[in-house]
């Protein structure tokens, strides 16, 4: 399979989790070491995200370990039905030892939230994104976090700062301020609710 073709959920989740990692190259613009990487397992070969927790930097308002919040964001996505989060993973034998993995989206990155927005078939998506903010309790939703992909998908990524203990909330996506929750999102919340990731607990 090409680097750039998406695999299946569970074929991301496997090749992330056991596939050899090759770095690329470090990502630009990044405050914290970000790395592109090439991740291989039984033929599979694709494009992935990896964040070491050895290169990130203290903050005095976040506990150390940002790396294991990648991994939460995507438990949360999973959890609420909502598909928002690409595939992300804890590998504790990176090649800058522990840190969390996630598939690259192959995205046209000429796009970004205010352009989305102009656009309203991705309006759903965005209003979904808004209130997976808010229950991340998300510190750093730029517009360049919210991303479209070659099938029309919208995806969230850098989710480092999120789930304080603080109400931290800082986002760009006020545009939706004012309106009820589309009941297709209360039954994600409320499934949340119900049965919570177990694997939130260990992040």
């Amino acid at each position: 399979m090409p680097a750039d073709e998406r695999p299946s959920a569970a074929d991301a989740l496997s090749v992330l989790a056991h596939g050899e990692i090759e770095i690329q190259g470090r990502m630009p613009w990044s405050s914290n070491a970000t790395f592109l990487t090439t991740v291989g397992l039984d033929g599979v070969e694709m494009t992935a995200i990896y964040k070491p927790h050895r290169g990130e930097r203290p903050l005095w308002d976040f506990p150390d370990g940002l790396f294991q919040r990648e991994v939460a964001a995507y438990e949360l996505s999973v959890a609420l039905g909502w598909d928002l989060v690409p595939e992300t993973v804890l590998r504790p034998e990176g090649p800058y030892g522990v840190g969390s993995l996630q598939r690259f989206v192959n995205a046209d990155f000429e796009q970004h939230y205010f352009t989305l927005l102009e656009q309203p078939r991705y309006h759903p998506a965005l209003r979904a994104m808004a209130a997976f903010d808010m229950v991340a309790n998300n510190a750093d939703r730029k517009g360049g976090h919210c991303l479209v992909d070659a099938d029309d998908h919208v995806w969230g990524i850098d989710h480092g700062l999120c789930f304080n203990i603080e109400p931290k909330l800082r986002t760009v996506i006020w545009d939706f301020g004012g309106e009820a929750v589309p009941d297709e999102l209360r039954e994600g919340l409320d499934r949340l609710a119900a049965c919570p990731p177990p694997a939130l607990e260990g992040l």
